[in-house]
């Protein structure tokens, strides 16, 4: 049983993630299977194209099995093999060679986000909810995430990376993580005209985005290199939504929020995904062996208590050599 169900229609390809009540979060053998059918129908001459999509009305993917991943590290594992798997599906997906079309629809978080906004075509809904939330487990957006982040406008990547702050489908799209909004009724629309083997069929709605309406707030307060002077700068902004950032931020692992702007300023200097991918894998090493990723694990999703005892009291007690050595 691996939670995922493929289904050839005509000329299409499905794969449809379903674990429904846990919000289609991934495990080890969802994401090997998943790559295992994405080679396969890589060669069929007749699948000409693919879908992704999520189980269920909640959402496309709640992320990835981080729990796993802390209980084999604390049971003295490495506990890398779901990150290689993992990596290496969201490397396959950036670099298909036949179109692959996402619905976005719900909750699209952290993983969720690296099985779907390095595809082809990425459709979010009314409902959508996009987020990388990975700084408030002591971890950092991975799945490539930073290499889309890097190219938001301005500062908005930053803002998004930092907070792990929950955005809508017409934010995503001006992110650069989703390509339009639709009716999520439309989508059977979308799977009917690709099963036919004609292009897809779907009409993009014409949503406001908020976070463009911020951009200047963002690129102001986000702007350099320094973890600790961007909270400042939200801390005193006059801007509530600002001020806002700050406490989200402040809530967070500062080890992972200081990894995370390292990591994402780095990433604005890489070409291909493959790039930030490479350094995706070299920092959940790293990252998810810190004291602070069992911490903010146990925090969020084992005890739930949302009361996580970081390593460092505050950004300022983040050594710049300990961030730095987490890229050696």
């Amino acid at each position: 049983m691996t939670d995922v169900e493929f289904k050839v229609e005509g000329r299409l390809g499905r794969i449809v993630l379903d674990r429904p009540k846990a919000l289609n979060a991934l495990t080890l053998p969802m994401v090997e299977a998943v790559d295992a059918q994405l080679q396969q129908w890589e060669h069929d001459e007749a699948i000409s194209s693919l879908t992704i999509e999520g189980a269920g009305e909640r959402g496309l993917c709640a992320g990835g099995d981080v729990v796993a991943v802390r209980t084999e590290i604390l049971d003295g594992q490495d506990g890398q093999h779901f990150f290689e798997a993992e990596y290496a599906m969201n490397a396959r997906l950036a670099a298909y060679p036949k179109p692959i079309v996402v619905c976005q629809d719900g909750f699209v978080l952290g993983g969720g986000v690296g099985v779907s906004a390095h595809c082809s075509l990425r459709l979010a809904t009314e409902r959508t909810k996009v987020a990388m939330p990975e700084t408030i487990i002591g971890f950092f957006p991975d799945v490539g995430a930073m290499h889309l982040l890097a190219s938001s406008p301005g500062e908005i990547g930053t803002h998004l990376a930092l907070t792990g702050q929950m955005i809508s489908g017409a934010d995503a799209v001006y992110a650069g993580l989703s390509d339009a909004v639709i009716d999520s009724a439309s989508w059977p629309d979308v799977v009917s005209s690709l099963a036919d083997g004609r292009a897809p069929d779907y009409e993009a709605q014409h949503v406001r985005s908020e976070l463009a309406g911020q951009q200047d707030w963002i690129d102001e307060c986000y702007a350099g290199d320094d973890a600790s002077v961007i909270l400042e700068r939200l801390r005193t902004s006059s801007v509530e939504q600002a001020r806002v950032a700050a406490e989200l931020i402040a809530q967070r692992s500062p080890w992972s929020v200081s990894v995370t702007l390292a990591a994402l300023r780095r990433a604005a200097s890489m070409e291909t995904v493959d790039e930030v991918l490479a350094q995706d894998l070299r920092l959940a090493r790293v990252v998810s062996h810190h004291a602070d990723f069992a911490e903010g694990v146990r925090a969020q999703l084992v005890d739930k208590d949302r009361a996580p005892k970081w390593t460092h009291d505050s950004l300022d007690d983040v050594p710049k050599d300990e961030v730095d050595a987490a890229f050696d």
